[in-house]
């Protein structure tokens, strides 16, 4: 098709695009069960359950075990917090085992659908989580295939430096250096935000983790949830 003047018209072409989501009260809720697994991790390693009671959103698996340790009075040396972790991990496949209270958030579903027909966008995660504790959770919420690549909590305890590794990786996806590739995070936590401008993204937050949309307004979009029609263009466009 030719433009007006007789030149012909290249449709622009999409930038390779790296979504990274984030899982607990972005992507679903588990109901409690991976506090309590830390919790019962803390008793058995620790000797004391109650050492985390501070606040788990945005932080990482070892982030989370190094605050509890130093809480007991204890040395957060690798050896302890590798032993916690496992620990963890194990306690987290019982406890999703037995919840009736994992769910999907609302709009995840459709827009993990959506995406799907936009071939520049690598869609995976960017999670604190230690990528087996990340699997535990998705494959018990039914989502875990729609996710091809990561930056977990067990490439590095800290977040932007997590989210750096999953850039890496989305760019291998699609074929191109990660300088060349758009980078957008979902997340629900300041701590999300603030690792996203770190390595230069652009961030989504949504308020369906335990922050109001008032917390989250230093993000470029804010939405009460994923179903909000805004999400899909800023990620794909």
């Amino acid at each position: 098709m030719a433009r007006a003047g007789g030149l012909p018209h290249h449709p622009a072409v999409a930038r390779p695009t790296i979504a990274l989501f984030d899982i607990d009260g972005t992507l679903v809720t588990c109901g409690g069960a991976g506090r309590t697994a830390m919790e019962r991790a803390f008793g058995d390693v620790l000797g004391r359950s109650d050492v985390g009671g501070f606040a788990y959103g945005g932080m990482t698996d070892r982030a989370i075990v190094r605050a509890a340790t130093r809480a007991a009075g204890r040395s957060d040396d690798a050896a302890t917090l590798d032993g916690l972790l496992a620990r963890y991990v194990g306690h987290l496949e019982s406890e999703l085992a037995r919840t009736d209270r994992l769910r999907v958030l609302d709009g995840v579903h459709a827009l993990l659908d959506a995406l799907t027909a936009h071939a520049h966008v690598a869609v995976g995660l960017g999670t604190g989580n230690l990528e087996v504790g990340a699997r535990l959770k998705l494959h018990r919420g039914g989502i875990w295939e729609r996710f091809g690549f990561g930056g977990y909590g067990s490439d590095h305890e800290d977040r932007g430096r997590l989210l750096a590794a999953g850039v890496v990786r989305g760019a291998e996806k699609l074929g191109v250096r990660p300088e060349a590739a758009r980078v957008v995070v979902i997340g629900d936590t300041p701590k999300d935000i603030r690792a996203a401008r770190e390595i230069g993204a652009r961030v989504i937050a949504v308020a369906t983790g335990g922050f109001r949309v008032e917390e989250l307004a230093d993000a470029d979009l804010v939405v009460g949830t994923l179903a909000d029609a805004r999400v899909l263009p800023r990620i794909a466009h």
